[in-house]
């Protein structure tokens, strides 16, 4: 099996089994994201303590990479720094969930990461800079 095989199959388990899926009821970090061209939907709860993720979680609907991406992103989320999250790149999302879907996809993996970085930056009263919109 290649290594794309591999991760394709990782995907798939996040979205047939994931940890993350559920609201956080102490959030104090959401925000709801759209993917107009397909359909894919979600919401990001964050709960933020001492300026790191202290628990991520997700409600939404969507494909396997939208939904599959959600669940690998906020499981590598948790622990880290919101500062980290602000910086972080369509790059990092691939390299966390392993494969690029390609450019007609690759809204559907990012979904998940500009909701959370939108959360942060509401969380921090600050309006979203010009990473998120690349999303």
């Amino acid at each position: 099996m290649t290594d794309l095989n591999i991760y394709a199959e990782i995907l798939i388990s996040a979205y047939e089994h994931p940890k993350h899926k559920a609201t956080v009821k102490d959030a104090n970090a959401a925000k709801h994201e759209e993917n107009i061209s397909c359909g894919d939907k979600i919401d990001i709860y964050l709960k933020i303590k001492d300026k790191k993720i202290a628990k991520a979680g997700f409600t939404g609907t969507g494909c396997i990479i939208s939904m599959g991406s959600a669940d690998m992103l906020l499981d590598a989320l948790e622990g880290k720094g919101v500062a980290e999250v602000v910086k972080m790149t369509k790059k990092d999302l691939l390299r966390i969930i392993g494969i690029d879907p390609g450019p007609v996809r690759m809204h559907c993996a990012t979904l998940s990461l500009r909701a959370a970085k939108e959360a942060v930056f509401a969380y921090e009263g600050r309006k979203a800079d010009a990473s998120v919109k690349e999303l």
